[in-house]
């Protein structure tokens, strides 16, 4: 698929960086004239995912974070979100939720409350190489339904 825009930022995985994160997709998906509810969903989700680098790839380091967001077909956002940390072993048993292993802080619900903000979760993890999460939204314009 050919995108009509996009942007890639890479980052440290540093806990400063994921407001960083949240506020670059925000902005970018800020061209399609979405709702501030799609917004929220969108900054919620970038959160997830990006807080899961931080906690899980890279527990003991400071590794490198991309954030890759395009636009499809003029209303569908793209949101990659990649690092090069120690991988999933299990990704079906990773989306479960409540399982987690960042220890008891964490609530195990970071790959649910992403799915439940996208339409589309695609999760691809190789054990030692990383981890990339891909999700998929589309964007009604204001005052169009998406059942159009």
């Amino acid at each position: 698929m050919k995108a009509d825009n996009y942007i890639k930022i890479e980052f440290p995985s540093r806990s400063v960086n994921e407001g960083f994160a949240r506020a670059a997709a925000s902005a970018f998906a800020a061209q399609l004239d979405p709702t501030l509810e799609e917004l929220g969903d969108i900054r919620t989700a970038v959160s997830e995912a990006v807080t899961n680098c931080i906690v899980h790839a890279y527990p003991e380091s400071i590794g490198k974070i991309s954030l890759r967001l395009r636009i499809i077909d003029g209303c569908t956002l793209e949101i990659s979100v990649k690092d090069t940390g120690r991988g999933i072993a299990d990704v079906a048993k990773a989306r479960e939720p409540l399982f987690t292993t960042g220890g008891e802080e964490r609530s195990g619900m970071g790959f649910t409350i992403m799915e439940s903000f996208m339409d589309r979760l695609t999760v691809r993890s190789k054990p030692g190489r990383g981890t990339t999460v891909l999700m998929r939204r589309a964007l009604s314009r204001r005052g169009e339904s998406r059942d159009d």
